[in-house]
């Protein structure tokens, strides 16, 4: 078994489509299919059911799939491991981020990207659980969320900061001068409020029902700059961490009780092999976070 074979079988499974996976490996189809086929004269059992041009994973294929990206994934770090060992300042790091936690990032990117213009860095903004999910497959080498839920054993996890909750108003709104609000208070206002992907709304949603209260929700939205823009028309208001708050039309108004802090926290997969790049920016986040 070889590790190209195991590189064009998981490609075939992702696109389902022999003619695809070898366009975009830049080999023949002959030559996918071909491989594929000794892979599975190796393993004596077909791992793809051939229907006309159509292919479909079988049952044997399906529980192949997650050993040989697991092979895949260690034998591609382990070349990372012999390249730090090297000091090459080259390579990429893939970071996925919940959109509140933008502004401290992007201080955070920009410092990182200056020190280190080798390191090709990609960025995916997205929820909690769509980027967890994405960890899990070895899509990033960190994710940048908020996380209060128990601990997985297989996930290592370091403290950031910590934010509090706040409501987002309009300047000009007749709440811009309070210093608090009680979450009593904010279920009667009417609020826009990050799409129900979001943890935050999760959040909140279950703040609101441990004291039996009835939100008024408006609108869900599953874009920030948007929420924005809604609330500083004064006639609607959200809810967000203070880190996601730097609009100089609005204000951020502290939301009383002592559960009204959330935890953000840098989240990998605990056996991969981390970068240096990664430490890297891992430490660059956290002087900032200070």
């Amino acid at each position: 078994m070889e590790l190209r074979q195991i590189k064009y079988f998981l490609k075939a499974k992702e696109l389902l489509n022999f003619t695809e996976a070898a366009k975009i490996l830049n080999i023949s189809q002959s030559t996918l299919s071909q491989q594929i086929k000794q892979l599975e004269n190796e393993l004596n059992v077909p791992l793809f059911n051939r229907i006309g041009k159509r292919i479909i994973l079988t049952e044997a294929g399906e529980m192949f799939s997650e050993y040989a990206l697991q092979s895949l994934n260690k034998a591609n770090e382990g070349l990372l491991l012999l390249k730090d060992l090297n000091n090459i300042n080259t390579g990429k790091i893939t970071i996925g981020v919940i959109y509140s936690m933008r502004i401290l990032f992007v201080e955070a990117l920009i410092k990182f990207a200056e020190q280190y213009p080798n390191i090709k860095i990609q960025v995916v903004f997205g929820t909690t659980k769509d980027l967890l999910e994405k960890l899990n497959t070895h899509h990033f080498d960190f994710v940048l969320t908020f996380h209060e839920k128990a601990k997985h054993p297989y996930l290592k996890y370091q403290t950031l900061l910590t934010s509090n909750m706040v409501l987002v108003t309009a300047k000009k709104s007749w709440l811009a001068n309070k210093r608090s609000i009680s979450l009593k208070e904010v279920a009667k206002l009417p609020l826009a409020l990050p799409f129900s992907g979001y943890s935050t709304i999760q959040f909140f949603v279950d703040s609101f029902n441990q004291k039996n209260l009835n939100p008024n929700i408006c609108m869900e939205i599953n874009d920030i700059p948007t929420l924005f823009e809604i609330v500083k028309t004064g006639h609607w208001h959200t809810i967000l961490s203070k880190t996601s708050v730097n609009d100089p039309n609005v204000v951020g108004i502290p939301i009383e009780g002592k559960n009204m802090r959330r935890t953000i926290m840098i989240i990998s997969l605990k056996e991969a092999y981390e970068k240096k790049a990664v430490k890297k920016f891992c430490e660059l986040l956290k002087g900032i976070g200070e």
